[in-house]
């Protein structure tokens, strides 16, 4: 049996990714030439997808080390900046003598430890130990341009889930500090993105913090329609299957060209059909993409007051404008034009919602399409 030509729930690479080949040309010129880059967009566009296949392109250029880091799991300055020195000596470096020699020389307050199975080059694991005092944080921070300098190299760091660094203890103090050691750096290039979108926008584009004009902000586009009906279209084909393109064109309607969405609805949809595609088959993939995702918008719509369900019904509904007028607030008993601006602004900050503008939209095609079936007024 053939093996399914989609790939979804993770960052996907090869022949799973839908070329973006203007948004890959940009953001490999800017981090090969020293341009710090920050990735704007909602969840499931593809952001990490796009920087790992710059990653693959640069990882036979000697001159370039390509890094990343994913910040998700810290919880303060101090995991940050263990985690920083831990995957940049690990990610730099081949060699178990190097690893030793870098942590020595440049962390000079710091003691690592390495831990080995039984194939000490792919098994094994690096920790540090120290005991902070004042500028062990700095040291480390400073790691990467001590580094890139030896080596000769241009270090780029790409930092998955860099958002986390707003929910620090004193944030701003933090923020200020990366902020003063990175952009006196000439040998590394930092490329930063994450999930929670506003939170992103209010670290770099908020002009009273820190990293304000840091760096250039790709805001990421959906791919077209057309691309991906042709993706789609041409992915069955290698595999032996038929599609018809109004098909794939119904699969990109249904998930609103969201990048994950698509792969996953049509990597159900490539499960239903032995050769030829029917409308049937696309119509029940969709109840079935609903249906796995159940759980989980019924958690999040079981924690969301009346007012807050009536909100995103209203949305769900189409209604992305004017939320605030008489006529859409008696229909849908939002009870006022400053309840609606209270809500707006709990949904948005939940991430249900992306806000452009005057016009509002869910973040995830596939939760409205649930919202509309399964929520009523209340």
């Amino acid at each position: 049996m053939e093996e399914n030509p989609f790939a979804f729930g993770k960052a996907v690479e090869g022949g799973f990714f839908t070329d973006r080949l203007e948004d890959t040309k940009r953001l490999r010129s800017n981090l090969t030439h020293g341009i710090n880059t920050v990735l704007i967009s909602p969840r499931r566009w593809g952001k990490t997808s796009l920087v790992k296949k710059v990653m693959t392109a640069e990882e036979n250029n000697p001159k370039i080390k390509m890094v990343l880091i994913d910040v998700f799991a810290c919880k303060s300055e101090y995991e940050f900046c263990k985690l920083m020195a831990t995957e940049i000596i690990k990610q730099t470096s081949s060699k178990i003598e190097e690893w030793v020699e870098m942590g020595k020389t440049f962390l000079s307050n710091i003691t690592p430890k390495f831990s080995f199975g039984s194939d000490p080059l792919n098994d094994f694991a690096i920790s540090f130990e120290w005991n902070p005092k004042e500028g062990t944080e700095t040291d480390i921070l400073r790691l990467p341009e001590k580094i890139a300098e030896k080596k000769g190299v241009r270090i780029v760091i790409c930092l998955d889930e860099f958002q986390q660094i707003a929910e620090f203890r004193d944030s701003m103090s933090f923020q200020k500090k990366l902020r003063t050691i990175w952009q006196h750096q000439q040998n590394v290039t930092y490329c930063m993105f994450g999930s929670k979108r506003h939170l992103m926008m209010g670290i770099f584009a908020d002009a009273s913090c820190p990293f304000y004009k840091f760096a250039d902000m790709m805001f990421l586009r959906k791919i077209p329609k057309e691309e991906w009906t042709s993706f789609i279209c041409h992915h069955f084909e290698i595999t032996g299957k038929s599609i018809a393109p109004k098909q794939a064109e119904r699969i990109c309607d249904m998930t609103d060209c969201i990048s994950s969405y698509v792969q996953h609805l049509s990597w159900i949809v490539w499960y239903k059909a032995n050769t030829v595609v029917t409308d049937e088959m696309v119509e029940q993939a969709f109840d079935e993409l609903l249906d796995q995702n159940k759980v989980f918008f019924q958690r999040d719509v079981e924690s969301l007051t009346g007012l807050q369900k009536n909100f995103l019904v209203a949305l769900a509904d189409g209604i992305t404008t004017g939320l605030t007028t008489k006529d859409v607030i008696w229909k849908y008993r939002l009870e006022s034009s400053a309840n609606v601006q209270a809500v707006k602004k709990s949904m948005s900050s939940k991430e249900f919602i992306d806000i452009v503008g005057s016009e509002t939209s869910f973040n995830d095609p596939i939760f409205r399409a649930w919202i509309k079936r399964n929520v009523p007024l209340v």
